[in-house]
């Protein structure tokens, strides 16, 4: 079985995650999105609420399960026998961090590829950090 984890704060998840999440769940047997549960973030919504709102956004589809870690990424890619992590570039900009982080996630585990995803063009300005700052108006 093909599996790819979607790694992510997803405090909370946009309609870019899910465009990302519907289109690469075609090409695995099974996706996993992986809430980080990172104390050090200020967090909106718990780890619970977000993974609610993520199963209930992709109930339609049936090849995606939710789960959570405090764990490093590449960990527990390993631990779920993932071939692939799935990230989202919006910008241009994204592109720096997320290639560090592949680099180091290679570095630790060659086996497991990075695959860069671009939300289409509707959703690039969507992000969670805007959706957080308009739900406190």
């Amino acid at each position: 079985m093909k599996k790819i984890i979607y790694p992510g704060t997803f405090d909370p998840i946009t309609n870019g995650h899910l465009d990302i999440a519907e289109r690469a769940s075609k090409l695995f047997d099974e996706l996993i999105f992986v809430v980080a549960n990172n104390s050090d973030k200020q967090q909106l919504f718990s780890v619970a609420e977000r993974m609610e709102m993520i199963s209930r956004s992709t109930g339609h589809l049936s090849n995606i399960r939710v789960e959570s870690t405090k764990n490093l990424t590449v960990d527990f890619a390993k631990e779920n026998s993932a071939l692939a992590i799935i990230r989202g570039l919006r910008h241009v900009s994204d592109f720096e961090y997320e290639f560090q982080m592949a680099m180091m996630n290679y570095n630790m585990a060659p086996e497991i590829t990075t695959i860069f995803m671009m939300p289409s063009e509707k959703y690039v300005h969507l992000n969670s950090s805007i959706l957080k700052d308009i739900a406190k108006l």
